[in-house]
């Protein structure tokens, strides 16, 4: 039987149709792996062995008669807060431990049609609002490369399963770095697509149905390669997307226009984190890449922060979400923490109340436009996914935390500086695995693209990782 912790979906798939492994296999090893190994991480919460047990022998005998789906046979996981029929969905909300769906989201629906395994589901933080995964229910999970520090959030237990070898794929969600701050500390790869390409239709807080009315929250996928993301992301794509993807405009890292930024106005970066992208940016040079560090056409980063900030305080009053908090009371605390967060990094003599949505709107537009005009100059733009790496868990209140970047303490909410930089022009961004710091915590860049331009960040990473080499597993798990 070939190794299949560290396989990847097309590995997997491959040796699955040469019928050298079977899925059923492939579902024991998962099993007995994350029996032997998630009690000390804590990532896979809520588990569906017997279905997953049945689904695998359906795959094989499908698999048998011919059956070519691209991920038929495959284990996965999906975060805890997607509804997936049959199992409880509470967003780490105690109140709604035991409510359970209907029906699957579209997304999780996609995957199984395309033949998935679903094990179970990992955890997230209370409520999705936090760069940590912790909650009442479920309690906390731990890092792969330091049970110290936090797998990030809130995508974190899946980010957490993926380093560990417990599954082959995972299915996460992104509002403000949800995607980007776990893959960067755990080392591994994410997605954070253009807003309207992959259905939320069925991410929402418990008792609620539909999806989200506004567009800073998307989702995407998490995986070991960059090959594995393309994959997931072309199964989750929604055909019906007003504007489809465009093709990758990189087959080279020869020749491409590299923007690299990593000097952010509103909260300083750590040392580790910017030399690690110095490094990357002195290799795309020496294979031929035209790398710069400062340009003539910028974007204003300290506007994106701000505007974020603006909408979040404007978004939880839209009419159709407020419909949604009736239902659902406790997911205020969402928009709540993550606004105090982001009003933070205000001017002192800001005001807290933000505009009206005309001139919310225009100023968005005018963001979006500069972002236009700094891709018509550059491919992709390089830049940190977060300040930190993975830090130690903090249980102290988020309003009195503070995260320590070179020997410094800064207000922990001040973190949002770089996740925010994509959300608001609605920019697609992977992130991917380029080093570790003397400690051996991982190191990733977050490559933003062009608006729909996901399959060339996707493509990046994918050139970034054949070249430089991506994913390591943790010492502890090889």
């Amino acid at each position: 039987m070939v190794n299949t912790a560290y396989a990847s979906c097309s590995d997997l798939v491959a040796a699955l149709r040469q019928r050298s492994v079977s899925a059923l296999e492939l579902f024991e090893a998962a099993v007995v792996r994350i029996e032997q190994l998630d009690p000390a991480l804590n990532a896979v919460v809520v588990r569906d062995f017997e279905r997953a047990r049945t689904t695998a022998l359906a795959a094989d005998r499908a698999l048998a008669a011919g059956d070519r789906r691209p991920l038929l046979g495959v284990p996965i996981t999906v975060k805890e807060s997607f509804n997936v029929a049959g199992l409880p969905t509470s967003w780490g909300l105690p109140d709604h431990r035991d409510w359970q769906p209907r029906a699957d989201a579209v997304a999780v629906a996609r995957l199984k049609a395309a033949g998935a395994v679903v094990l179970g589901k990992t955890n997230v933080p209370y409520a999705l609002s936090d760069w940590q995964s912790a909650n009442e229910i479920y309690g906390r999970t731990t890092n792969p490369w330091n049970f110290e520090c936090t797998p990030g959030g809130s995508s974190g237990g899946g980010a957490a399963a993926l380093a560990a070898g417990l599954a082959a794929l995972e299915l996460g969600s992104d509002l403000a770095g949800s995607l980007r701050a776990p893959a960067h500390f755990c080392g591994i790869f994410s997605h954070r697509p253009s807003f309207g390409l992959i259905s939320t239709r069925g991410h929402t807080p418990p008792v609620v149905e539909g999806a989200w009315p506004f567009d800073l929250a998307v989702i995407g996928p998490m995986a070991r390669c960059a090959a594995d993301l393309k994959l997931a992301f072309e199964l989750l794509v929604n055909e019906n997307a007003l504007r489809s993807p465009t093709a990758p405009s990189l087959r080279s890292l020869r020749g491409a226009r590299i923007l690299v930024l990593d000097h952010h106005p509103l909260q300083p970066t750590a040392r580790a984190i910017c030399a690690a992208l110095d490094q990357l940016a002195g290799r795309l040079s020496a294979v031929g890449a035209i790398v710069s560090c400062s340009s003539s056409v910028r974007p204003d980063l300290a506007l994106a922060s701000t505007l974020f900030f603006q909408l979040l305080k404007s978004n939880h009053r839209h009419p159709l979400l407020m419909r949604f908090l009736a239902k659902a009371p406790a997911v205020l605390d969402v928009f709540k923490q993550l606004a105090a967060a982001t009003e933070t990094l205000l001017p002192d003599d800001s005001t807290a109340e933000p505009p009206d949505w005309p001139a919310l709107k225009k100023t968005r537009n005018e963001l979006e436009a500069q972002w236009r005009t700094v891709f018509e100059k550059w491919d992709v733009v390089l830049c940190p996914p977060m300040s930190t790496l993975a830090f130690h868990h903090n249980d102290t209140p988020p309003e009195r935390r503070t995260i320590e970047i070179d020997q410094k303490a800064y207000r922990y909410f001040d973190q949002i500086a770089w996740p925010s930089v994509a959300i608001v022009p609605g920019l697609p961004a992977t992130v991917a695995p380029i080093g570790s710091d003397e400690s051996g915590l991982p190191i990733g860049v977050q490559i933003i693209g062009p608006p729909h331009g996901d399959r060339t960040t996707i493509a990046v990473a994918a050139l970034i990782e054949g070249e430089f080499g991506g994913f390591v597993p943790p010492p502890r798990y090889c």
